[in-house]
């Protein structure tokens, strides 16, 4: 049976109190409901985005007292920061993948810039850093942008990618958009699905049905249980996600077991 490699992204971009004790609890209660990998961003205690690694360490060393969750942070985010700013986690020893952004795009009222400099330092920085990225994709262009980055730079094998859709102003979440991003991933590659505004778990199914290696829940994306129901904790997202996962005959991957899917701690 295939391993379905589940993230949990489980802060809200308007939570704005960052509290490093309770994300870590609660990740740690992520992983134990079927969560191999945690996505998380570089905020300071009152959630705006900072290079300043303070409150991000405290929360990671607290996840890796009690949990083997891989560690995945994020190099994006609209924010006013430089993409050397950006990249501040990827010297960090215990961050074992990233997020990459390889495009610019609408997000809602916001525009998400990611020029082609931008995303070629972020890329050679990820390299020389030795980390696994995850390719975040909100458009069809940004997966063809991927294939000419390939032609320059060395990338970590196997390529992870993200469909991202649901954004205001980007693909939206249907099965059409789904499909069409999901025929230009490349045949060499993994790939995934992340779901913004998400309010039930349809295009998730899809996903598994079409190949998809990773899913991502949380708060940074959503909060719904179902079409009627908000939740308080995470953790109740990630079981339900575990569940449909094993309904459609796939298996959560434990974290030991995501590292081998991604390649992790090769050189």
């Amino acid at each position: 049976m295939r391993n379905i490699l589940i993230s949990v992204a489980p802060v809200s971009a308007s939570d704005k109190l960052i509290n490093p004790q309770k994300i870590a609890e609660e990740v740690i209660e992520c992983e134990k409901a079927g969560a191999s990998m945690v996505h998380l961003h570089v905020r300071d205690s009152q959630g705006n985005l900072t290079p300043d690694l303070t409150v991000f360490k405290e929360t990671v060393e607290r996840i890796r007292e009690k949990s083997d969750i891989i560690i995945q942070a994020s190099t994006g985010g609209v924010s006013t920061l430089s993409i050397q700013q950006r990249c501040a986690p990827l010297y960090y020893d215990k961050v074992e993948t990233t997020s990459l952004n390889v495009g610019s795009c609408n997000l809602g009222e916001a525009v998400y810039c990611n020029p082609i400099d931008e995303v070629e330092y972020c890329v050679s920085e990820i390299i020389r850093m030795n980390k696994v990225p995850e390719i975040e994709v909100f458009e069809l262009g940004m997966i063809h942008t991927v294939t000419e980055l390939r032609k320059k730079f060395a990338f970590h094998n196997p390529i992870l990618f993200s469909i991202v859709l649901g954004h205001a102003g980007a693909a939206p979440a249907t099965i059409e958009a789904l499909t069409a991003m999901r025929n230009f991933i490349p045949d060499d590659t993994l790939w995934g699905i992340t779901h913004a505004h998400r309010k039930n778990y349809d295009i998730f199914s899809a996903a598994l049905g079409m190949g998809a290696s990773t899913l991502r829940v949380g708060f940074e994306d959503s909060n719904y249980l179902d079409e009627h129901t908000q939740v308080d904790r995470n953790v109740p997202l990630i079981a339900r996600v575990a569940k449909i996962v094993e309904t459609l005959g796939f298996v959560p991957a434990a974290p030991h077991e995501a590292r081998k899917m991604l390649n992790i701690g090769t050189g």
